[in-house]
């Protein structure tokens, strides 16, 4: 009598088992929705706050007066012409927007800009294009510790059409005057400068 017992309690311990393990898989199961019930909305990612090196960028905002230095000839005095540049930042504070204007060799020149700092690379990024060219200039770089320095670097066509390193430069001297310039390498290999733009905020 004990063992037959004891098989119906092992039986009817195991059919509870099978039950519960029945109910819990269902559960678990996605269940169907009724006609005309709506999707779940997917969490709301949350968007990216500036931060400090986006500040940094904030400082080129407003209206400045560019002297703009051309060294077409490392015997000759370079080429002065000037021109005004304008910096905003967007609505998400995250891009620096800039619309540049002057008159080159007797001809109109313009520019565009948009400059932000990748948090994933941990550096700065920018693209650029004028009248100028048909290729669009992509670069990316670095600032000192100071906030005062940016070192960009970048592929491009020189005047001869081929395709050079670009190393780009902006100094800030003061908050009302930053210089910037860019270079590439010469014959030699050292970093040969190609033009300098001291940049005074218009007032």
């Amino acid at each position: 009598m004990r063992s037959v017992r004891a098989v119906a309690c092992l039986v009817g311990i195991g059919a509870l088992a099978a039950t519960l393990w029945v109910a819990i898989a269902q559960e678990s199961k996605p269940q169907p929705k009724a006609p005309g019930a709506k999707a779940e909305a997917p969490p709301e990612m949350a968007a990216p706050k500036p931060g400090p090196h986006h500040a940094h960028l904030a400082k080129s905002v407003g209206t400045w007066d560019a002297t703009v230095e051309s060294f077409m000839s490392p015997t000759a005095p370079p080429e002065v012409s000037k021109g005004v540049e304008v910096n905003t930042m967007d609505g998400s504070g995250l891009w620096l927007i800039t619309e540049f204007k002057s008159d080159w060799q007797g001809q109109p020149f313009q520019g565009h800009g948009i400059m932000g700092y990748d948090t994933a690379k941990n550096r700065y990024t920018s693209v650029w294009t004028d009248s100028m060219t048909t290729a669009l200039m992509v670069s990316e770089g670095t600032c000192d510790g100071s906030g005062k320095l940016t070192t960009m670097t970048s592929e491009g066509p020189n005047m001869e059409g081929k395709m050079t390193r670009w190393k780009m430069v902006s100094d800030w001297k003061d908050l009302d005057t930053r210089v910037f310039s860019m270079s590439s390498p010469g014959p030699d290999g050292k970093d040969k400068l190609a033009m300098r733009i001291t940049y005074k905020r218009h007032k």
